[in-house]
């Protein structure tokens, strides 16, 4: 080999051993994005007043609905932004009924967008939950992202679900929107960093 081929040679190596590391760490980060801790009792509120968070992110929102976003109805919402880097581990913010679970097919725009609440897809989850002598409606979406492609949802009408339990996933970043009765009182404002089934994210007034 000439003097003048050694740097291609030497840029062909050095190529082949960074597409080799980035292969070897695939498997690692692909573990990394399916992680599911515990979150124990101790660390999930019991009170029946509280509303917790559905997913681990940053909010990006919270208070009055964006426009075109809320179900039909008086709302407040808070909508959670979730990284790749974050558990995608869904949690239900709230224990009660599911009342209705609903999908709609979409776009894949980044979910830090506002129009990901309106054009990507998504699936709502209803719950009638049970406060003081009745039942209070609340709504939540997982909506998917521009690398999440797949939304899953583990529950359906008629299940009774724990504040805190699982109830599915969304693959490789996307939000979380919450949908809670105006009269109720919102315990975060945007920026706020948030763990699923631990942070109150609104309380029942």
């Amino acid at each position: 080999m000439g003097v003048a081929a050694l740097p291609a040679a030497l840029a062909a190596v050095t190529l082949r051993g960074r597409l080799a590391l980035g292969l070897s760490l695939l498997p690692a980060a692909v573990a990394a994005f399916f992680r599911d801790p515990d979150r124990t009792a101790d660390s999930t509120p019991v009170d029946p007043g509280l509303v917790l968070s559905p997913a681990d992110g940053k909010v990006m929102h919270a208070g009055d609905p964006q426009p075109g976003v809320a179900p039909e109805g008086e709302w407040l919402q808070v909508a959670i932004f979730l990284s790749v880097f974050d558990v995608h581990i869904n949690r239900s913010p709230a224990a009660g009924r599911v009342t209705s679970v609903s999908y709609r097919p979409g776009k894949w725009l980044a979910a830090y967008t506002a129009e990901s609440a309106t054009e990507n897809e998504v699936s709502e989850i209803a719950l009638e939950v049970p406060v003081g002598d009745g039942h209070r409606p609340l709504i939540f979406r997982q909506i998917v992202g521009l690398l999440a492609r797949r939304v899953v949802t583990r529950v359906a009408p008629g299940d009774v679900v724990r504040a805190g339990e699982r109830i599915g996933l969304m693959k490789f970043g996307s939000r979380m929107d919450v949908f809670v009765p105006r009269d109720c009182s919102i315990e975060v404002r945007r920026g706020d960093r948030v763990v699923a089934g631990e942070t109150v994210i609104a309380r029942w007034t």
